[in-house]
Order: C-alpha cells, then sequence, then structure tokens
C-alpha cells in the first residue's frame, strides 16, 4: 500500500468511527530532509500514526504535539531542526541535533468527520481517477484577517478549478500557476504581493500511483509485481496464456488478464503514461504485445532478453514503429547493470531504471553525484516569483 492508499485507510477509520484526525504536512523544507514537501501523517485520535514525515526522528514528536497544536481548530505550522543544537533557537522551532543540516516546516491541521477538507478531496480523488492534481497551501501570511494559513485552490483534470479562498485575486493568480505546476508535474513555492503583506503559497503537484503493466505471467514475473506493490504501484498482468495468467498466482497484482494474442479494446488507456515490461520469454507473445505497445504512449517501456533478441522482433515490425513516439521509451535491455540473475535481482533491477526514468534520473550512484540529492531537474517559466521545489 502505497502513501496515498494508507492516508485515506486511515482517514476513512476516523471518519467511520466518527472521530476527528489531524493532518501532519510538509510544507518547506531547508537544507537537507529525508522527505519533501508533500510529504503526509494522519494522526488518529485511536490507534496509531500512518505516513511519515521525515526518516523516523521526528514523528513521534509530531505525534504527540499534533493535538494541542490544533486544539483551537486552526492550522498551525511548527518547524524542526534536524542541524547541530542550537540554544538560540526560536521557541516555535525544535531541533534534534541530529546533524542533517535541515530544517522542516509542518502544518498541522484538524479534520472533522463530517466537516469539509479540500486536501481530503483533493487525495480521494487523486487515487480514484489515476491522475494527479495540483493544490496550493497558504503557508505563510502577514496578515490573516486577509488570508489566513491553510486556505487552498485545487485544480484537477476532473473537477477543474475548487477555491477554498476568501481573497479572489489571490485565487485567480495562484489558478495560473496551478496550471503550470500541473503540466509540469513539479511542485513550487511562490510568494504573492497583497494589501496585507506578502502570501507565501506552496503549489503541490499530488501524482496519483505509478501505473505498471506486465506482459508475461512466468514465474519471474512474481518478484516484480511483490516489489512493484511494496512502492504503492497499480499493476496489471497479461499473458496469452491462460494457465500462466490466472489471478491466484498473482494475489498482489490489480489485474491480471488472460488475452489472446489480438488488439486489446482498452490497451492505449492501459498503457497511457504508464511503465510497461515485455517480459513473456515467447518470440511470438513479446512480438505482438511490444508492436502493441508501441503504438500507445507509455513513459517507459523495458523489454526482456538481450539486445539482438529485442533488434530481431523490431525488424519485424512496421518500419513506423521505429519513428512513433513511444519508441523513444524503449529500453533494451531492461533494467540498470546492477548484476545478478536471479528472478529477485533482475526486477530490483529492472524497477530501479523505472525509478530513475519517472524521476529523470540517470541511476548513477549518489556518490558521484556532486548536486544535491533533491536539485531541480526541471524548470518551470512562469514568472520571477515561482521556485521550482522538486
Amino acid at each position: 500500500m502505497n502513501d496515498l492508499s494508507s492516508l485515506l485507510a486511515a482517514l476513512d477509520r476516523a471518519q467511520a468511527g466518527q472521530q476527528e484526525a489531524v493532518i501532519a504536512t510538509v510544507i518547506k523544507v531547508e537544507g537537507s530532509a529525508y522527505r519533501r514537501p508533500g510529504a503526509r501523517m494522519v494522526i488518529a485520535q485511536v490507534g496509531e500514526a500512518t505516513g511519515t514525515v521525515s526518516g523516523g526522528c521526528l514523528e513521534s514528536d509530531v505525534s504527540k504535539k499534533a493535538w494541542w497544536l490544533t486544539a483551537s481548530g486552526k492550522p498551525s505550522i511548527r518547524a524542526y531542526s534536524t542541524g547541530e543544537d542550537d540554544d538560540e533557537l526560536e521557541e516555535a522551532e525544535l531541533s534534534f541535533g541530529l546533524g542533517c543540516n535541515g530544517t522542516v516546516h509542518i502544518l498541522f491541521e484538524r479534520v472533522l468527520p463530517e466537516g469539509q477538507s479540500l486536501v481530503v478531496d483533493v487525495l480521494r480523488e487523486v487515487k480514484a481517477s489515476g491522475h494527479g492534481a495540483a493544490l496550493a497551501t497558504v503557508i505563510g501570511s502577514h496578515n490573516d484577517r486577509h488570508v489566513a494559513v491553510g486556505e487552498r485552490v485545487a485544480l484537477s483534470p476532473s473537477s477543474g478549478l475548487r477555491t477554498h479562498m476568501h481573497e479572489r485575486w489571490l485565487a485567480q493568480a495562484i489558478a495560473e500557476d496551478l496550471r503550470a505546476v500541473l503540466d509540469a508535474r513539479r511542485s513550487a513555492t511562490r510568494t504573492y504581493d497583497g494589501a496585507g503583506g506578502s502570501i507565501e503559497v506552496l503549489l503541490e503537484y499530488i501524482p496519483a500511483p505509478r501505473r505498471l503493466v506486465i506482459f508475461g505471467a512466468g514465474h519471474d514475473a512474481s518478484p516484480l509485481v511483490s516489489m512493484a506493490r511494496l512502492q504503492g504501484w497499480h499493476i496489471t498482468v497479461i499473458d496469452a496464456r491462460p494457465h500462466f495468467a490466472r489471478a491466484q498466482r498473482f494475489p498482489e497484482a490489480d489485474r491480471v488478464l488472460a488475452a489472446p494474442l489480438e488488439a486489446l479494446p482498452d490497451l492505449t488507456s492501459m498503457v497511457a503514461d504508464a511503465a510497461v515490461v515485455v517480459m513473456t520469454h515467447s518470440l511470438t507473445q513479446d512480438r505482438h504485445w511490444l508492436g502493441q505497445v508501441l503504438n500507445g504512449a507509455p513513459r517507459y517501456i523495458g523489454q526482456l532478453g538481450p539486445r539482438s533478441r529485442t533488434e530481431r522482433l523490431l525488424d519485424e515490425m512496421p518500419a513506423q514503429l521505429r519513428e512513433g513516439q513511444a519508441f523513444s521509451a524503449l529500453h533494451f535491455p531492461v533494467g540498470l547493470d546492477l548484476g545478478g540473475d536471479t528472478p529477485d535481482s533482475v526486477a530490483l533491477s529492472i524497477l530501479s531504471e523505472i525509478n530513475a526514468v519517472f524521476n529523470g534520473r540517470a541511476g548513477a550512484m549518489l556518490r558521484h553525484r556532486e548536486a544535491s540529492i533533491h536539485a531541480v531537474d526541471v524548470k518551470l517559466e512562469q514568472g520571477p516569483g515561482l521556485r521550482m521545489i522538486g
């Protein structure tokens, strides 16, 4: 279960028990930190907290302080320093002296069982629709009478623009930036100038769970399914052999299809923007499914097998498939060069490459990376006030 699913499950349990909950969200990071803006926890009245906002060092204090920080019913912000101990820290900032040299700002907000919450609505919509959304949250205001911390604007493909904000001019300005964030699929921060002073806003991109489509239901697909499930991906397994493509063999997959070697009616939407791995170990099946996928628009295609085998498959396909947009997403041989030849090591290699591609990374060792681990690799041209945060 991924973060989104587990957070929503925790909120569902609280709502079913008519209990309040507190959502703690990382809204700003200065320096080094394990989690980035948008990381969340749900702290229920009864039971354990769900989710993480750090590498494990802040969660205990966040859970302890969540309820009294939101006792007034209004959102509250707390800063946590993971740098060296500092006796001169402001009262609102806690030092953990971990030597990580970072400060994490966390927004605490109370969620009522029957109350409206735009952030919860957006999270539910993202999971249900399978499409990402953009959410703007006020994280700093010099005048709460005009604009209060926690006010929001949301933009999603299915529901359009929704505003929980009093200042119309600000909502309109934010809406334009949310469109840019949604297109770039990257979060950002921006400071807006208002009559009551500056207003700092987190423009958060909330991605849908990644989708993985595996063509091939052999024994080596099992660890790939299991590892992808650990990351919370939506997984579909397809094979033309009914005795292989059985749900009992892949209980962790969301969908298992025994499909004949014909055009699947919903294949285009199934692979759109998804990661695809072709690993049937059958030349006939691989030729068919790879050809079908190359007619779609996936973000990643991995073909198992030696380079010469895949080149042979491609030579037997129409020439226009090599010229299509999907061909640039084709990786063969599939995976990163990690070594190992067991099904588990092959699965790790494949998933590592998929993660690298989706995150815009080369998959090299971090010891050789000179830039910050969380350095921004996409720039959004939307005026001088917009700063990408990765």
